[in-house]
């Protein structure tokens, strides 16, 4: 049991909005499983219910990080090496598109919103890779969220479908650059579930129960089940997997 622990390690967790988002459900499960955890909130709005939520997590960092603004993106890792020294883990559970585009076809999108889109829930991984790569002296842990219409096509998921395509691409090319390093890469791929995010997608509640009726188990995941992937995968006993993406959706990824 000691190879799931998680004491000592420290950890950034990027992508916490509320006590609903993926990322708190990682935040948690990480902590109460050992972990030190810097958390980051978008902007002052955001601030309002991140930070009561990484006071309850004892969080030693709490700071605004915009992944498009690259002052605030250096000021977290320079805080992180000054505090800790090092850094064990990251999460990255963060998407955007705007709303133009995420509800209309593909075919149809700007280039502004889909290179937005990218740079916001693909590229910015790979930015705070490299960032993360100097102060993870004994290896590492970088874990992303996907999501299956990266890998076939799911009825108004528009562009975030390429966009998600691209980031599972990337974990597994900086899998092979950073395993030397012994930084592991890996994507977490969630069932349906209710966040923010999925709001801005129309007609998810419907989806939400055909996801229900269509997988083998017949019920939805919380943020506690993506929380004890990323803790696992975070932990030394998952020391030999990286370059994955790893569905956690009560099966419904094996149905046709």
């Amino acid at each position: 049991m000691d190879k799931l622990s998680l004491k000592d390690k420290k950890g950034l967790i990027i992508g916490i909005a509320n006590n609903k988002s993926i990322a708190y459900g990682c935040a948690r499960v990480m902590r109460e499983a050992g972990a030190e955890l810097a958390i980051t909130y978008l902007n002052e709005k955001a601030e309002t219910y991140v930070r009561p939520l990484a006071e309850s997590l004892k969080a030693p960092i709490t700071m605004p990080c915009n992944v498009q603004n690259d002052a605030e993106m250096k000021a977290l890792f320079t805080a992180i090496n000054k505090k800790w020294g090092n850094l064990d883990f990251l999460i990255h559970s963060i998407a955007y598109a705007p709303k133009s585009d995420l509800q209309g076809r593909v075919v149809d999108s700007s280039s502004e919103g889909f290179l937005e889109a990218m740079d916001i829930s693909c590229h910015s991984f790979v930015r705070m890779a490299k960032l993360a790569e100097p102060l993870m002296k004994n290896g590492g842990n970088l874990i992303t969220m996907s999501y299956y219409g990266a890998e076939k096509v799911v009825d108004r998921y528009s562009i975030m479908g390429p966009v998600k395509a691209a980031l599972e691409s990337s974990v597994r090319y900086m899998a092979a650059e950073l395993g030397e390093k012994k930084i592991r890469v890996n994507a977490i791929s969630p069932g349906a579930i209710q966040t923010r995010a999925a709001g801005g997608i129309p007609g998810f509640d419907s989806f939400l129960e055909t996801s229900k009726r269509k997988s083998p188990l017949h019920r939805l995941i919380d943020i506690d089940d993506i929380g004890n992937m990323a803790a696992f995968l975070a932990s030394d006993a998952a020391k030999n997997i990286t370059g994955q993406t790893l569905y956690i959706d009560a099966g419904y990824e094996v149905m046709d």
